[in-house]
């Protein structure tokens, strides 16, 4: 289904459902108790983050990071500008790379792969040109607002070409799985996660033809989100909560430097972390169903299938923001990583 719904996009073919025939009747109660659930709290708008990270590495010449996307790339659902996930990525993205690292984030809270052409535009206008590296994180709004999926998927598609075209790197955390929500009941939990991970599988499929890479999110937060689940969820119960951005920002943070060859492991196969190279389709597929899982474009139609080592890196904190500036200027977290203490973490 992710091949029939790249392939449609790429050839101006029509809409293709994520979701099948169902049980109409059952599925419209479930819609109405689950929106009685979900957004029941008020979620604080996201804080403003842009400015610069690492400023204790020195003067030198700034990376350049810049976020795309919908909520979640914007960090709505958390109070403080270190909590969002631009700050946490920028700053372990200085403690690797001991460079500054200049944060622009033109993400929307709501909204769809369609709004990518704008915010894409609005990235390149600015006099700086093109980031280094460019992260886009969206989707859910798309299946939830029944965005007919060639469509979605041909808008990523545009955008990861003009940015590489430009000359950034790109990272796409795919499409979360929708089915991990907990006021979200079955057989609408299922149908969410079958859409969720259709879309995610047909996102990775045209950004790493256009030379991207993707990291899974999918059900990221699942397990964790069952043990804890009013740590992991916002007050809203289907915005991330700090803990919950601090595990995405943890699963991109290796391929985000791996795009910029600041990252120790090479692009190659480690057999023993169950890596492989498929082809491009059935890396997709098994990247969707294995959350945290890079797939990066080789030689043509195959992909590289990655489980990337994460571990806790000593990274500088993002303070708030001083009067009359935007700049961060650093601050030691202690023994935290990019983000709260228990946050989960792949071990080697």
């Amino acid at each position: 289904m992710a091949r029939r719904i790249a392939a449609g996009a790429a050839y101006g073919g029509g809409s293709i459902g994520l979701l099948g025939v169902a049980a109409v009747g059952v599925l419209l109660a479930e819609v109405q108790l689950a929106k009685r659930s979900v957004g029941g709290g008020v979620a604080p708008l996201p804080p403003g983050a842009d400015g610069r990270y690492g400023r204790s590495y020195g003067a030198g010449e700034p990376l350049r990071l810049a976020l795309l996307g919908d909520s979640t790339a914007a960090g709505q659902g958390v109070r403080r500008t270190g909590q969002t996930p631009g700050a946490l990525l920028a700053s372990g993205l200085a403690a690797v790379a001991e460079r500054p690292v200049d944060l622009r984030n033109v993400a929307l809270p709501g909204a769809r792969s369609d709004d990518l052409e704008r915010q894409v535009s609005l990235l390149l206008a600015g006099p700086a040109g093109a980031p280094d590296v460019c992260v886009i994180m969206i989707g859910a709004n798309d299946v939830t607002h029944r965005m007919p999926a060639t469509q979605s998927v041909r808008a990523m598609a545009s955008a990861v070409r003009r940015l590489r075209t430009a000359g950034a790197e790109v990272v796409v955390g795919t499409c979360p799985d929708l089915g991990t929500i907990e006021p979200v009941y079955q057989p609408l939990r299922w149908l969410a996660r079958r859409a969720s991970r259709q879309l995610a599988a047909a996102q990775t499929i045209v950004v790493v033809e256009q030379g991207g890479r993707t990291v899974s999110l999918g059900d990221l937060l699942g397990p964790e989100f069952a043990a804890n689940p009013r740590e992991m969820f916002g007050v809203d119960n289907f915005h991330p909560s700090a803990e919950g951005y601090a595990t995405a920002a943890m699963a991109l943070l290796p391929t985000v430097c791996a795009a910029l060859a600041m990252w120790p492991e090479a692009d190659r196969i480690d057999e023993d972390r169950h890596e492989n190279m498929l082809p491009v389709a059935k890396a997709a597929a098994e990247a969707a169903r294995e959350a945290g899982t890079e797939v990066t474009g080789a030689r043509a139609p195959w992909a590289l299938l990655k489980h990337r080592r994460r571990r806790r890196l000593p990274v500088p904190g993002a303070a708030e923001p001083r009067a009359g500036g935007g700049d961060r200027e650093g601050e030691e977290d202690g023994e935290g990583g990019p983000g709260p203490r228990n946050a989960s973490v792949r071990q080697e």
